[in-house]
């Protein structure tokens, strides 16, 4: 197994359902969660991240990995103040993802937060981060254009839209 900061990958003897026996590099990873953080009814925050792996900066909402022991709620109420400065009054979870099933076990807990009250911003060394108020309709359009192309974010956005009623 290599050890990274935040994976670890590990190559793994398996024998598929059709009985074919090979071995598959892994990457395990401890999870995460996503937030949608709205301010109003049809009004989130959304962040601007710079991503190297992407090759420049992401739309994307609210999200980090777990800490050891960390709930998934209790995620994304940490990286909502970490990353869009604000605190939620009410997190309601939207379910959750595989992000890369072929290649990773990641799990990525989607949640809609309310009921926001200002904090203050903690971003991290590596992060740099521009918060980007807009509204529901607009983040929408985003993802549909691919202007929004992060697929944690896109499909946190469409659970919390359709939480909300804007889609069915």
């Amino acid at each position: 197994m290599k050890r990274g900061w935040q994976v670890n990958v590990t190559t793994e003897r398996v024998t598929l359902p059709n009985g074919q026996l090979l071995e598959l590099d892994i990457i395990k990873h401890p999870g995460a969660s996503a937030v949608v953080p709205f301010r109003g009814p049809n009004e989130i925050l959304l962040i601007h991240q710079y991503r190297h792996a992407a090759g420049g900066a992401l739309y994307e909402v609210p999200a980090g990995k777990l800490d050891p022991g960390e709930s998934p709620e209790a995620c994304a109420a940490r990286e909502l103040e970490e990353e869009a400065g604000v605190r939620a009054g009410r997190l309601v979870n939207l379910g959750w993802i595989f992000t890369t099933p072929g290649f990773s076990d990641e799990v990525i807990h989607l949640f809609a937060g309310f009921d926001l009250e200002a904090s203050t911003l903690k971003h991290d060394d590596d992060e740099v981060i521009e918060v980007v108020p807009t509204s529901l309709d607009h983040a929408l359009e985003w993802v549909w254009s691919g202007k929004l192309n992060d697929a944690k974010s896109a499909l946190a956005i469409l659970h919390a839209a359709r939480h909300v009623g804007r889609i069915t």
